[in-house]
């Protein structure tokens, strides 16, 4: 069932009161000790098929070797690949920092440019990064859907699609603007300790008696 506009609030302030304990997302802390645009895209390109606590200190090392697109574009790829080891796919993305790095210098003055079309035409930059740089980098409302922001919003009943893109796109037409950014932060908790892929913890959540349990055979107390 999708939440009336008066819903909304109550249901943002039960996921925040429920993940306050949560770890907070890698790229999301990494914004909030230093919210510049190269590093959020930088840790974020880093950050995906990769956990937590790698991404932190994978893009620890990079940046305190590089900081700026400039700086980065000194390294070798060899070089960053060793730094962000053992990141997922860190050769791939040891050559798309590289590329990037690159094509902002020569682009965009050196700088991470702050619309959705001019991110996404860097390389290795899907929507994920766009939204997610846009968001936490610029303060521009924007939905990063990753998995839990695809499965969490379906389970409950809000929307029903069949992927990211398309879970991107129904979540804007119902959500308030000023949730936009915070979702991505809250389900990505909420989705590691309670609303977990499979068996999620039920009896834990606060939503439970919003949610239609949609997809769920067996769950937990």
């Amino acid at each position: 069932m999708i939440p009336s506009k008066a819903e909304w609030e109550e249901i943002f302030a039960r996921l925040r009161s429920s993940t306050g304990s949560a770890p907070t997302p890698s790229v999301t802390k990494i914004a909030e000790e230093r919210p510049d645009p190269f590093r959020v895209l930088v840790s974020t390109i880093i950050s995906l098929r990769t956990k937590d606590e790698v991404t932190i200190a994978s893009s620890s090392r990079l940046f305190a070797a590089a900081d700026t697109p400039q700086a980065m574009l000194s390294l070798s790829e060899e070089e960053i690949a060793a730094l962000i080891y053992p990141a997922g796919f860190y050769r791939t993305k040891a050559g798309t920092l590289h590329r990037v790095s690159g094509l902002l210098i020569e682009k965009h003055a050196g700088r991470v440019p702050h619309t959705l079309e001019e991110l996404l035409a860097l390389p290795g930059v899907g929507r994920k990064t766009a939204n997610l740089t846009l968001g936490l980098a610029f303060g521009v409302p924007s939905i990063c859907v990753d998995t839990h922001v695809h499965r969490i919003p379906n389970r409950l009943g809000w929307i029903s699609t069949r992927n990211p893109d398309e879970s991107e796109t129904a979540l804007m037409a119902i959500l308030p603007e000023r949730y936009w950014i915070e979702i991505n932060t809250l389900l990505v908790a909420f989705g590691k300790q309670i609303c977990t892929p499979q068996s999620p913890w039920c009896g834990r959540c606060p939503l439970y008696s919003r949610c239609e349990r949609i997809g769920v055979e067996r769950s937990r107390t």
